[in-house]
């Protein structure tokens, strides 16, 4: 269960380091993963987000600091990791529904907040209603064109994808026909992970078909081209708008790639969207594709 041991890589060093900031980049460093999909494996596992998490590991490392009521809670909160006050009364009070203050006065024990702690056990008992089984298969090279957009993942708390996507689909359908050599009857999401000059990770959709040849790309679209690689291809059956939609996805990365032999390659994913294909039917048909590879020994 490598993928498993890496995540609680970075879940120990989050642990090794609540009293100081902690760069989000570095958790994934240590655990030597991609971030995004480090985060993207954390926010499927936990249902959290990487930023909550560490910020309610805080806050669980403060609980026993405010027992000492000789110190601020200004004291407590820079030895928490916060970095004012204010910050973390906030964050306290999101978490609790009081301040703080109020728990000070209140509690007669430290409330315990246990770190996550992933294993087997775990896992099973994650998806115990799933089993959706992969088709693992070699996907020849292909040119796509399309649209291509900036979108934040549901890894992150400001995440858009649910805003940004239906739109792009609708400004993408009308215009297939201005695309030339298309290879009709199939359509796909790609989604890339991309690394800026700042060796900042940022996601990206594009909303495309398969062409023979790239050429006359109309105004706005772009080509990108796939490598013959092989896929573990999952269906999924129902509506893409849906929270089903997310779950499925979501049993992906943290049920079927933990526990099988495989790891995602960091290339793009794929949907995608065929004849059995109907954005309003629940019998509707999307397949969603993972670039693998063996584990290494």
């Amino acid at each position: 269960m490598k993928y498993l041991d890496s995540i609680q890589l970075g879940i120990d060093y989050i642990e090794d380091n609540l009293d100081t900031p902690i760069p989000l980049t570095s958790i994934s460093a240590h655990a030597n993963m991609s971030h995004w999909h480090f985060q993207r494996i954390f926010k499927a596992l936990t249902n959290e987000t990487l930023k909550a998490y560490v910020r309610s590991r805080r806050i669980a490392n403060s609980m026993d600091i405010l027992f000492d009521k000789e110190r601020s809670i200004l004291d407590v909160a820079i030895a928490s990791g916060f970095e004012s006050h204010e910050s973390y009364t906030r964050a306290f009070q999101k978490l609790f529904g009081y301040t703080p203050s109020d728990y000070r006065q209140r509690a007669s024990q430290a409330l315990i907040i246990k770190k996550a702690r992933f294993d087997q056990g775990y896992l099973e008992n994650l998806h115990q209603h799933l089993n959706l089984e992969p088709r693992i298969y070699t996907k020849p090279a292909k040119i796509l064109v399309g649209i291509k957009i900036e979108v934040i993942g549901i890894e992150s708390e400001k995440t858009n994808i649910a805003d940004k996507l239906p739109a792009l689909w609708e400004g993408f359908m009308p215009r297939l026909a201005e695309i030339s050599n298309t290879i009709e009857g199939t359509c796909y999401g790609i989604i890339t992970v991309e690394e800026n000059a700042s060796g900042e990770q940022k996601l990206f959709y594009m909303s495309c078909v398969e062409v023979s040849k790239a050429s006359d790309i109309p105004k706005g679209m772009v080509t990108t081209q796939l490598p013959e690689q092989q896929y573990a291809e999952f269906q999924h059956t129902g509506q893409v708008n849906t929270d089903h939609f997310n779950r499925t996805i979501s049993y992906i990365y943290s049920s079927w790639l933990l526990r099988s032999n495989m790891k995602h390659t960091y290339g793009p994913d794929v949907e995608t969207y065929g004849p059995e294909f109907n954005y309003q039917s629940d019998d509707s048909i999307v397949y969603y594709a993972v670039p693998i590879e063996p584990q290494s020994a």
